[in-house]
């Protein structure tokens, strides 16, 4: 196991107050206002609140995807070959988390420190036991880095550690969507699942590759012009299944994704809406229909039946495992979008789209969170929510505050009945737990592999 002590407070509070000062002169540039940003983000607010009159907060356990990166690949790869123009400059090396999703992540854990301390479960300055606060990320940078600024707003006048347990830029298995176990007809039956349920959706993909082309100036691009690539087609999709790694699919789908990544990440960072759009003018709903494609591509690897047990698998037991601890206050998990689709998708989440973000599945930076709640009643109680800056909020940095907050969504499990107050009874949340996880065991014996790991 390594850890990483966090940095002094003196650091700290140098670094958040020159990140701070840099994002107000960097906001300086855009037309629309602060207040417009406010404005939406009391619309958001008022979807839901994490709160809930008369019950009493006992425990928080938060899986998150990282905050805003700068894409995968450098702008000498083909990403940068499929267009003539150039890309954003970031202010982080490729994959890795950028300045601005280190500060949107600082307020999102400075949201979650003031919300927990309104609900009486951190006292102000919190400085946890050792057991009481647990902070566990993936060891990649952009999940260490989103872990390390979270905790800053988190416990600000803590000395925190980050744990994680591979090597620095190693996937840890526990964060890995992997298929742990494959045999010949768990694989054929994956197929043929996959498609029945997304091959429609992927032939419906065509206006989506045709606005993303035309965004990029495709057929100007030197990579089109030299062959390397072609047109985007909805009919050249391979899907590559192998065990031990993740699911992962070759042709127009992978590197419509990638694009499509590349250009949200873009108009999160860039200031001037035109400008990252290649000087094109795109509506949100434009926005949302790139967006689409890399929603898709997500779900179509990891939130089939028969994927979401198996690439869950290690997640879930650690959610029930924190949610289980008596000794635990509040969990940080901090993964990537895979891992809160497989969640959701093994939890048995019904269908959503998230309103005000142009990522409808799991924005960037989200959190899923389980909350206890000690019910007027004396009974337990749990509460699953999703939680997000909108999109106007990733651009234009809107402080959070008690006026100002994230999207709040709740999740609603299929087969599972909310109380009044739209809590799920701890047990009946626990029970879907368990069986989510023994649905791995249920793939094992159905399909007859003893040695699955």
């Amino acid at each position: 196991m390594i850890h990483l002590t966090f940095l002094s407070q003196k650091k700290t509070a140098a670094l958040l107050l020159a990140c701070m000062l840099g994002f107000s002169s960097a906001g300086c540039g855009r037309q629309d206002s602060a207040a417009n940003g406010q404005d939406s983000a009391a619309a958001s607010h008022a979807q839901g609140s994490l709160s809930h009159e008369g019950y009493t907060l006992e425990q928080v356990v938060v899986l998150s995807r990282h905050n805003i990166r700068s894409p995968l690949s450098g702008g000498d790869s083909l990403l940068g070959q499929v267009t003539p123009h150039t890309w954003h400059t970031w202010s982080s090396a490729p994959s890795e988390l950028s300045l601005r999703g280190g500060v949107l992540e600082t307020e999102m854990g400075q949201f979650f420190r003031v919300w927990m301390e309104q609900e009486g479960l951190f006292p102000p300055n919190y400085q946890p036991d050792a057991d009481a606060v647990r902070i566990y990320s993936n060891s990649k940078q952009r999940t260490i880095a989103t872990a390390r600024y979270f905790s800053a707003g988190l416990l600000p006048a803590a000395n925190t550690e980050v744990e994680y347990h591979m090597e620095y830029d190693k996937m840890d298995p526990v964060f890995t969507p992997q298929l742990t176990f494959l045999t010949d007809d768990y694989e054929q039956d994956v197929r043929e699942q996959i498609h029945e349920l997304f091959a429609e959706k992927i032939a419906g993909l065509e206006d989506n590759y045709k606005l993303l082309a035309d965004v990029i100036d495709l057929e100007q691009s030197p990579a089109y012009k030299d062959g390397s690539v072609s047109a985007l087609r909805t009919d050249d999709s391979e899907f590559i299944l192998k065990e031990y790694a993740e699911p992962g699919v070759s042709g127009s789908l992978k590197t419509a994704c990638q694009i499509s990544d590349a250009l949200v990440l873009q108009y999160y960072e860039e200031p001037d809406e035109k400008k990252a759009a290649f000087d094109h003018s795109l509506s949100s709903k434009d926005w949302e229909t790139i967006s689409e494609i890399k929603d898709l591509y997500g779900d179509v690897l990891f939130t089939a039946p028969l994927v979401a047990p198996n690439v869950a698998h290690p997640l879930l037991e650690e959610i029930r495992s924190e949610l289980d601890n008596e000794d635990r206050v509040f969990t940080f998990l901090c993964g990537h979008d895979s891992n809160v689709g497989s969640v959701l998708a093994a939890l048995q989440a019904e269908d959503y789209e998230a309103p005000d973000a142009i990522e409808k599945k799991t924005p960037i930076g989200c959190k899923l969170v389980f909350a206890e709640w000690r019910g007027p009643d004396g009974k337990a109680y749990i509460s699953v929510d999703l939680v997000y800056q909108t999109t106007e909020q990733l651009r234009s940095a809107a402080m959070l505050g008690q006026a100002v907050s994230p999207a709040v969504f709740g999740i609603s499990l299929a087969g599972l009945q909310k109380n009044a107050d739209g809590l799920y009874q701890a047990d009946a949340v626990m029970e879907r737990l368990d069986a989510s996880i023994g649905e791995y065991d249920s793939l094992i014996a159905t399909y007859g592999f003893e040695n699955a790991a």
